[in-house]
């Protein structure tokens, strides 16, 4: 199935801990998960090695206590060995969840690795702040499509009359020459391959 563009793509996490006793019961917990599992009907690599790998690493550990000469590098090598198959697990997860993309954060969460959060931007809104400039303001626009022009006015009587100032093609500009210390109203409308929008809501900021 392809990944149609408006669906968003669930990612698998890794976060592997690093110690060795929190490591082995979160492979543990994953080979669990995926044991019988449908969505992962052949996993690559086997659960099989993975769970010997598991085993060698706790052996390994074991010895790596009694501080014995060479048995740190063994269970470090041990450790590096399941590493990579976690990874290479983690890898087979993320072509089957790629494969359902509608159902991937599921077919995920099933597999016993975890989602990985992606941020979400807040929702660009009409906004104004003072420029840098005195007698200047910054302008930001809520997006309205992705080829959009935008028209700006300003009001310094309260919205009784409005001045055009220039049209830009992204949704944010500067305004300048404007009365310093006094309240003045700004609004905009977007402009789209459909014609004119509507104009937004009046927002009042002090000019600085």
């Amino acid at each position: 199935m392809t990944q149609s563009k408006s669906t968003h793509r669930s990612l698998v996490s890794l976060q592997l801990p690093r110690p060795v006793p929190k490591l082995v019961p979160y492979a543990q917990a994953v080979v669990a998960a995926m044991t019988n599992n449908p969505h992962f009907p052949t996993p690559l690599p086997a659960l099989a090695d993975v769970s010997a790998a598991i085993t060698a690493l706790q052996t390994a550990e074991t010895s790596a206590l009694s501080r014995l000469k060479g048995t740190v590098v063994v269970r470090n090598d041990r450790r590096a060995s399941l590493v990579t198959l976690m990874q290479e697990l983690r890898n087979y997860v993320q072509k089957t969840a790629d494969a359902d993309p509608e159902n991937g954060a599921a077919i995920i969460q099933s597999s016993g690795f975890p989602v990985r959060k992606t941020p979400v931007p807040p929702p660009r809104v009409f906004s104004a702040k003072p420029g840098a400039v005195s007698g200047s303001v910054v302008v930001t626009a809520a997006l309205a499509a992705k080829r959009a022009s935008y028209e700006w006015q300003y009001s310094t009587d309260g919205g009784k009359t409005w001045i055009e100032a220039a049209p830009s093609l992204r949704a944010r500009t500067t305004i300048s020459n404007l009365p310093v210390a006094s309240s003045v109203q700004l609004r905009y409308r977007p402009v789209t391959k459909a014609g004119p929008g509507d104009w937004s809501q009046p927002l009042a900021v002090v000019v600085k």
